[in-house]
């Protein structure tokens, strides 16, 4: 979805998850598994603070990136959108992930749930724009982005989206 909003606006795309990746030199979830989440927190929150400054293009976030009031604060740099799933839609489209370790759970629906109810109101702090996903195609919902957008004369100036 940002790599197509990126194309679309004729700017930068960039996935800070894969930026952490590159930094650590390993999966998020082996880093994760052998450091904890609190260090993997820590690296989250450095490099979206280095990607706020620096970046001019999409950004896209991992899902905690929320999580800690100074990432919420950096994102607010650009403009945010967040793109708000039902647990039951992330189950659909997550089903087959493992690369996730919060939700290598016997219950992942239950897991999502959870993390629902604690990182939703967090999100919608974090953002300018609230995005219902649904079931529309990326292609529409790339359309809705620029809509808004171009509504608020922001067109030039490329959104972040935790």
């Amino acid at each position: 979805m940002g790599r197509q909003l990126a194309r679309r606006l004729g700017v930068p795309f960039v996935d800070s998850d894969h930026v952490i990746e590159e930094r650590l030199g390993c999966a998020i979830r082996e880093f994760f598994e052998r450091e904890g989440e609190d260090r993997f927190r820590d690296i989250e929150s450095e490099v979206i603070d280095d990607l706020t400054l620096k970046h001019d293009g999409v950004l896209s976030s991992g899902g905690g990136a929320v999580l800690r009031p100074v990432n919420r604060q950096a994102l607010r740099r650009g403009r945010v959108f967040y793109l708000r799933s039902t647990p039951e839609e992330l189950i659909r489209r997550l089903r087959h992930d493992t690369n996730r370790p919060l939700l290598q759970v016997a219950d992942p629906l239950a897991r999502l749930r959870e993390l629902y109810l604690k990182r939703d109101p967090l999100y919608r702090e974090a953002a300018h724009h609230v995005v219902e996903t649904g079931r529309p195609t990326v292609a529409g919902l790339v359309n809705h982005i620029v809509m808004q957008l171009e509504m608020e004369g922001q067109s030039s100036r490329a959104p972040t989206s935790p």
